[in-house]
């Protein structure tokens, strides 16, 4: 406290700023349960976007071992080999709350059964639910993949935002508060040793003028 100046000045200046202060903790709260909100619903359908995976996953695997088995490894794997394409994805960004998270779009992974190149005699019904499977499922792993970006921002911005509620109330208001208190401390003592002072000279002067 020894590097405050009580005066009047100071003291509505710290008011200000207790008030702004109290002011950031209430809109910055508001900003946190909006980001914990978001959260959870991002969570919630990311946990059922990954069961989706998982069972398409399964049954495209199935479907692929169905057809080393009715066509061969080698001949399938062949195959995979003259449909393969390189997947292009557009990244954009797009703004929660001040949290710029990314957005990812991909074109539709899925092909016809003549798009990938391949012989008519060799496209076994599980070939072709294998094929058509994993390329729903390489479009459904690029969307789980930017969610999860986007959770993972959302909880780094949960974070700041909690610790700077902590820094306002733990720290920045109760250091206010005391310097609020200390400065009116000192103008109500100097206060009160001037009303003194005025009382003593006002007692002097009134015996001064008395009639001996």
């Amino acid at each position: 406290m020894e590097n405050i100046s009580p005066t009047r000045m100071n003291l509505l200046q710290r008011r200000g700023q207790i008030t702004l202060a109290f002011q950031g903790v209430d809109l910055l709260k508001r900003k946190r349960d909006a980001l914990i909100a978001d959260f959870f619903s991002m969570v919630r359908n990311v946990m059922e976007k990954r069961n989706e995976l998982e069972i398409l996953g399964e049954r495209a695997y199935l479907f692929l071992a169905l057809s080393k088995a009715l066509s061969g490894p080698d001949t399938i794997q062949a195959l995979v080999a003259l449909g393969a394409r390189q997947v292009g994805v557009e990244i954009d960004s797009k703004n929660i709350w001040g949290v710029k998270v990314p957005e990812i779009r991909t074109p539709p992974m899925r092909r016809g059964a003549f798009d990938r190149g391949w012989n008519p005699q060799w496209q076994s019904p599980y070939l072709r639910h294998a094929a058509d499977d994993f390329e729903i499922l390489i479009e459904k792993l690029i969307d789980v993949a930017a969610c999860e970006v986007r959770i993972r921002k959302m909880g780094s911005e949960i974070k700041k935002t909690t610790r700077r509620v902590n820094a306002l109330e733990q720290v920045v208001i109760p250091r206010l508060s005391m310097e609020i208190g200390f400065i009116k401390f000192v103008l109500e003592q100097r206060e009160r040793e001037d009303m003194f002072r005025l009382k003593r000279l006002k007692g002097k002067r009134d015996r001064t003028n008395q009639p001996n």
